[in-house]
């Protein structure tokens, strides 16, 4: 037996073990790739989601409650309603201008869509529309 003969049976099956350390840490990688996608999304969601309802409130012809059931309901749809158990809606001034705020706690998707609930703060403003100025 020569000595490439050896060498060859030395090797042999290490590249099933090898393909299978690679591989399970490329799926590892984008595994995380895809929840730092999620996360992403899902904040930018409950923002937008946020200062919809901030604008909606902030209408002369609707409510704080108007705001509200917006915002919820969009981020209900999008995320889906465990996201929109906490919302809040407040108004203060800014200067000489009155604001509406929209304050939404929601879980952080540490797994998938699951994770602790009301870690973020995540909030829209809008000024107030006032009809009785000039």
């Amino acid at each position: 037996m020569s000595h490439q003969d050896c060498e060859a049976r030395a090797d042999s099956g290490s590249a099933i073990a090898e393909f299978a350390l690679i591989g399970s840490l490329l799926a590892l990688v984008l595994a995380g790739t895809l929840q730092i996608g999620l996360v992403i999304h899902v904040r930018n969601t409950v923002i937008d989601s946020a200062i919809a309802g901030a604008r909606q409130a902030s209408l002369a012809d609707q409510s704080m409650a108007d705001g509200k059931r917006l915002a919820s309901e969009l981020i209900t749809v999008s995320v889906g309603e465990r996201y929109a158990q906490s919302i809040t809606v407040t108004t203060g001034k800014r200067g000489q201008v009155d604001i509406v705020e929209v304050r939404v706690r929601t879980p952080l998707p540490v797994l998938g869509l699951w994770g602790p609930a009301e870690v973020w703060d995540l909030s829209g403003r809008s000024i107030v529309e006032d009809v009785d100025s000039d």
